[in-house]
């Protein structure tokens, strides 16, 4: 990760205030096997090393799509270049679903649950890139896509989400700017890990998150 109404049931927020999220999954939605992913050429790569109460669960390598999403892979990019993520949370993980993590408030505020997805206003938004009927264009497993604020499709900021599981209703709501290459095994180890009520991980799972295609070229 349609008609008019479903879309405003998709995407009711959880919580009384505003919260940058994926929408709930659907309670009728099934498991669907995920198509072959397309792996697009010369694209960045990244490196997430995912740590759990202080020990590391693996490293997730994803790369974006400069090409199809340009502003937010840009965006992306340049909060990854500043250590930016270095210590967020993935605060929201839904087993047969998506996990999403990114905000700083998981970071500034690591005692204070109640924060956590809410975001900094403070933040530059960066407006929806939709690139509909490719073959990567769907919110199939592996796929990264951009969290954002309720129903404004032009209010992504650092927050993303990775699917768990095809949900291809999330299609044309959320924009997607690319996809996991390895360490699909570590997100369904996020997504998994017990929690609470609010989709949050009984233990707090942190990240990392580091350029690497940049390092190869230079060895």
């Amino acid at each position: 990760m349609r008609k008019l109404v479903v879309v405003t049931l998709l995407f009711t927020i959880s919580m009384a205030a505003v919260n940058y999220a994926a929408p709930k999954k659907p309670d009728n939605q099934s498991n669907v096997n995920s198509t072959k992913e397309v792996k697009m050429e010369k694209n960045p790569q990244y490196e997430i090393t995912v740590s759990q109460s202080g020990n590391e669960l693996g490293k997730i390598i994803i790369e974006t799509f400069p090409a199809q999403a340009p502003k937010h892979s840009a965006n992306f990019d340049s909060l990854v270049s500043i250590g930016f993520y270095d210590g967020t949370a993935f605060h929201r993980v839904i087993p047969g679903f998506m996990i999403q993590g990114g905000d700083p408030n998981t970071k500034n505020f690591p005692n204070d649950r109640d924060k956590w997805g809410m975001g900094d206003p403070s933040q530059t938004m960066v407006p929806a890139e939709f690139n509909k009927g490719l073959p990567n264009w769907t919110h199939k497993r592996g796929i990264l896509s951009a969290a954002r604020r309720g129903d404004n499709i032009n209010s992504a900021t650092s927050q993303f989400f990775i699917m768990h599981k095809d949900s291809p209703h999330l299609d044309g709501q959320y924009s997607i700017y690319g996809q996991v290459l390895e360490g699909m095994d570590v997100v369904d180890k996020i997504a998994t890990t017990p929690r609470n009520n609010r989709d949050a991980p009984n233990e707090t799972i942190t990240m990392k998150i580091k350029r690497i295609d940049k390092e190869n070229k230079k060895k």
